[in-house]
């Protein structure tokens, strides 16, 4: 298993994710075959995955994105994501995402 997966292509975002929860897996295409074993997936709304594709993998997908976009927010809770959160959150939270 690859534990806590994120999907990301900013590398401020992934060090950040590296910072806060060390065991992290950081990929940067929603294709990458590390979210196939992920327990948790942390997505960047940025990257314009296909959240009910990444949602059909299986594990618990939380989405992050910018606070002011409410709309791609709700949008990731309306594709099945079991959390939405604004970027200034999602990385106080990553280790809390690992348990």
């Amino acid at each position: 298993m690859s534990g806590l997966v994120v999907l990301t292509r900013d590398l401020m975002d992934g060090g950040r994710f590296r910072n806060a929860a060390p065991e992290v897996t950081v990929v940067r295409d929603a294709a990458a075959p590390e979210l196939a074993d992920a327990t948790v997936i942390v997505v960047d709304l940025a990257v314009g995955a296909d959240l009910p594709a990444l949602v059909a993998l299986g594990p618990p997908v939380v989405a992050y994105g910018a606070h002011v976009d409410t709309g791609a927010l709700d949008a990731a809770l309306a594709a099945g994501c079991v959390g939405a959160v604004p970027r200034s959150k999602i990385f106080r939270r990553a280790a809390e995402l690992l348990d």
